[in-house]
């Protein structure tokens, strides 16, 4: 009579495998979590800067987040920051200023209230700074991120 059934070595070797898929996997998993946790960093930028765009091209002005409408992720209503589970969102920005005699200023920044890989939390690691262009009638930006590797399009926002 034939017995039928696994070695105890064979049991050991794919335990051994899979042990190791797993120590491949584990970090890639935990490194697209904090990717998909800083992609809603991207829209609320893209839609700070378009919002500004228009106010800029209406008015002549540089505005606070309440003047151009721009209602932050996790808040209440136009102009006030918002927290939402990952990031606190903030802008420096308090009066409307004519392009012409705007000095500049940061006018949008999200901090992460989670760790996102190597980002420190609460570090402001996403900015966007707002300057007047030298024909005193039209706005640039200046996106700048200190993880790069979570949120790689972020430094073309605006350009």
């Amino acid at each position: 009579m034939k017995k039928q059934g696994f070695t105890l070595i064979e049991l050991m070797v794919v335990i051994v495998i899979m042990g190791i898929l797993a120590a491949v996997a584990v970090p890639k998993l935990f490194g697209m979590i904090a990717k998909s946790k800083a992609s809603e960093v991207g829209p609320a930028a893209g839609t700070y800067v378009k919002l500004q765009d228009a106010y800029a091209s209406e008015s002549n002005k540089v505005g606070t987040w309440k003047s151009i409408g721009y209602v932050a992720p996790g808040a209440s209503a136009a102009g006030s920051s918002g927290t939402t589970t990952n990031f606190t969102y903030s802008g420096s920005i308090t009066d409307d200023a004519e392009i012409g005699s705007f000095a500049g200023g940061n006018g949008w920044t999200a901090s992460n209230n989670a760790a996102l890989n190597e980002c420190a939390i609460g570090a402001g690691n996403w900015n966007i700074a707002v300057a007047a262009n030298n024909n005193g009638n039209s706005l640039s930006y200046t996106a700048s991120t200190a993880c790069p590797e979570l949120t790689p399009s972020f430094d073309k926002i605006g350009q």
